[in-house]
């Protein structure tokens, strides 16, 4: 995801939202504090974002700000929101949140299971979205699969990227946190770059 920053000024600007919205926003935690980055310029103190996320939150919510209040948004966008969430194998096709190509490579790994807790759900989701892009290999799957249940019980409490790093015909796959700055010799190439807070938004958004 890019680094590149927008000042308060442009992005309302932009979006066309008000002052005050914004940070009404920011009370009900619908755009989250650490986003609000201040910086000394020419001018003094100023606010900035980074762009591309805050512009994806913005467009989020006032896309579905229509039919949710600002509390029902915030319940559906905090990724530590969702621990009592799940569901049956049938509603997950029936409602093409996943493919039942994932579904049996996670059974095969996991055991046939016919009810999914969130936990369970986002691992689901995020290896469907993979192989669904052709980002990944079933191989890679199953090292995707085995790396995020490991992570499991810290996803929704700390923001995280799934990595895959390929050299030498040889993958690597990796739950960091801060994996913005991540350098990686030569030979190696960083093939996916997935924020898990982004996946757990789009899944609840999808429930």
């Amino acid at each position: 995801m890019s680094n590149e920053l927008i000042s308060k000024k442009d992005l309302l600007d932009l979006t066309g939202i008000s002052y005050g919205q914004l940070y009404r926003w920011k009370r009900k935690d619908l755009i989250p504090e650490e986003w609000f980055i201040r910086k000394s310029t020419f001018t003094g103190q100023e606010t900035f974002f980074p762009k591309e996320k805050v512009l994806e939150r913005i467009d989020k919510i006032q896309s579905m700000k229509e039919t949710l209040s600002l509390d029902e948004l915030a319940e559906r966008l905090s990724p530590s929101s969702s621990a009592m969430m799940e569901l049956s194998r049938k509603e997950l096709l029936k409602r093409n949140i996943v493919t039942n190509v994932s579904l049996e490579l996670y059974a095969k790994e996991n055991g046939t299971a016919e009810e999914f807790q969130f936990e369970q759900l986002l691992e689901l989701f995020i290896l469907d979205k993979l192989l669904s892009s052709g980002d990944i290999s079933l191989d890679e799957g199953r090292m995707i699969l085995q790396v995020l249940q490991e992570g499991r019980g810290r996803l929704n409490k700390s923001k995280h990227e799934l990595l895959l790093i390929r050299k030498l015909g040889v993958t690597s796959c990796l739950l960091v946190a801060g994996a913005e700055n991540i350098m990686v010799d030569q030979g190696s190439r960083v093939t996916v770059m997935l924020s898990v807070e982004s996946c757990i938004e789009e899944l609840k958004t999808n429930l």
